[in-house]
């Protein structure tokens, strides 16, 4: 059983070359998707096993408008859904660091509004190894 707290997806369109470039920030050896699988949800309280992270590159303008940044929870499944948008202005024309800063002001402002939810769920602690995972990844 993957006992892994956030998870990572990407949706993109097809024959769009950003999807491909955008897939190796989260899930090649250097990608912050790996270092994520060493938060474990059984370390921040028991209401939440999954907290996934939904990167849509450049979605179509209907689907843009019509994304929640924090979907509902999903108690019997104990996840939650955030969505974070990646385009051009906020990623793609970014230099690494910036690209890298984005995804971490947008990870934890999805995070922190996990707090609005009264969940048996240690979202400070959890922020904080974030935030210590993304110091590694801009100080190398």
């Amino acid at each position: 059983m993957d006992d892994n707290i956030i998870g990572c997806f990407i949706s993109s369109n097809i024959g769009d070359e950003h999807g491909p470039i955008f897939r190796q920030y989260i899930w090649s050896d250097n990608g912050i998707g790996n270092a994520l699988k060493n938060l474990k949800y059984y370390n921040y309280g028991k209401d939440i096993k999954l907290i996934l992270l939904q990167f849509y590159v450049n979605p179509i303008p209907y689907l843009k408008e019509n994304l929640k940044e924090v979907e509902e929870y999903r108690k019997r499944e104990k996840s939650i859904g955030l969505s974070i948008v990646i385009d051009q202005d906020n990623f793609f024309s970014k230099d690494e660091t910036h690209k890298f800063l984005f995804l971490k002001d947008e990870i934890i402002s999805r995070i922190i509004q996990l707090q609005k939810i009264n969940l048996d769920t240690n979202i400070e602690i959890l922020i904080n190894d974030l935030l210590d995972i993304f110091e590694s990844f801009l100080n190398s």
